[in-house]
């Protein structure tokens, strides 16, 4: 074994040794937090509701929730940036943001028109679960109109520029909704700004059945990713079924959006920052990227929440916004170290 060969393995031994510590100390963290505060005594006799009960049906499904959904986006993330060999490709690339929202708007003003006017602050459970199915199946569809427009996934460049119009497109549509029924603002204002508040162990084990679904084809597809990072040339020489490679990684990455923006809402920037995180500390194929931005996506996500959570107690930030801080920071930093060198 050469020693560049082994100093890539010691660092990306070192990445997960380091995600896992991280994934373990803010789970810890995340149970101790609640809507007033810091709060590390689960068991108060004297109080109105058990902390058991907080905790466990709480703060314990938020906190795995939030790790899950931030899972799901990084995967969706490493899997755009391989498919587009582009580093700057973040999830919400093929119209899942604008689908979702535009789905989410337009429940919430039928809803409005019906006298019964929502907001995801609020809603009761049955609401709140057409929300949820009317993201999941309108990212899918902002998705399905991509592939539509863009005729298939033979062409990356054609496919983005599908993407960027479809997003633009329907974005449209949700403000032309919002300002016919202005009660369906705050609703997807509350979308749009990200929330793990709702996460409860349904919505828990939706989305740990979401990435054991999703993980295992990307991690098989890891090859072709690296093929495609070679060259269309490269790749196709290599006897790869190219367009029918790139359709299954684009549902791949439209299922695990889909799925973590119907249950948490546009939470922006951990799909983009957490590839770049891992090939910072530890460049390397993808069949490790796969799962090492999985891991770095739910570490940045849980931290964020817990933060979201903590900062102001008992008020709360919304997640969305904290990713947006910390991943544009980051991303910033990035390119000012860059410009310097």
């Amino acid at each position: 074994m050469n020693a560049a060969l082994a100093l890539d393995l010691s660092r990306r031994r070192r990445l997960v040794m380091g995600l896992a510590v991280a994934a373990l100390a803010l789970s810890l963290l995340g149970l101790g937090v609640g809507s007033e505060g810091w709060s590390w005594h689960w068991s108060d006799a004297d109080s109105a509701v058990p902390m058991e009960l907080i905790v466990g049906q709480i703060r314990a499904p938020r906190t795995l929730g939030a790790l899950l959904v931030g899972a799901l986006l990084g995967l969706a993330g490493a899997i755009a940036q391989g498919l587009f060999r582009n580093p700057l490709a973040d999830p919400y690339l093929l119209g899942t943001g604008s689908g979702a929202s535009l789905a989410v708007v337009l429940v919430l003003a039928a809803s409005a028109a019906g006298g019964h006017a929502l907001a995801l602050a609020n809603v009761e459970w049955l609401p709140r679960i057409g929300l949820v199915v009317a993201a999941f199946f309108g990212a899918l569809g902002g998705v399905s109109l991509t592939l539509l427009l863009a005729r298939g996934a033979q062409e990356p460049l054609r496919l983005l520029l599908s993407g960027v119009v479809v997003g633009v497109v329907l974005g449209a549509g949700s403000d032309l909704v919002t300002t016919w029924s202005p009660d369906a603002l705050r609703g997807k204002q509350s979308f749009m700004l990200g929330s793990t508040g709702f996460l409860g162990w349904q919505s828990v084990a939706l989305l740990a059945a979401g990435l054991a679904l999703a993980l295992p084809p990307a991690w098989r597809l890891a090859r072709a990713l690296d093929a495609l990072g070679l060259g269309e040339e490269s790749a196709a020489s290599l006897g790869l079924a190219l367009p029918r490679l790139r359709l299954l990684l684009v549902v791949l990455l439209a299922l695990c959006t889909a799925l973590a923006v119907s249950q948490a809402g546009l939470v922006g920037f951990v799909g983009l920052v957490s590839p770049h995180l891992v090939r910072r500390f530890a460049p390397a194929p993808q069949r490790f990227m796969l799962p090492a931005s999985a891991a770095a996506g739910g570490v940045l996500m849980l931290g964020a929440d817990i933060l979201a959570r903590g900062l102001i107690a008992p008020q709360e930030l919304p997640v969305g916004v904290l990713t947006a801080v910390l991943g544009g920071g980051y991303l910033l930093w990035l390119l000012h170290k860059r410009g310097v060198r």
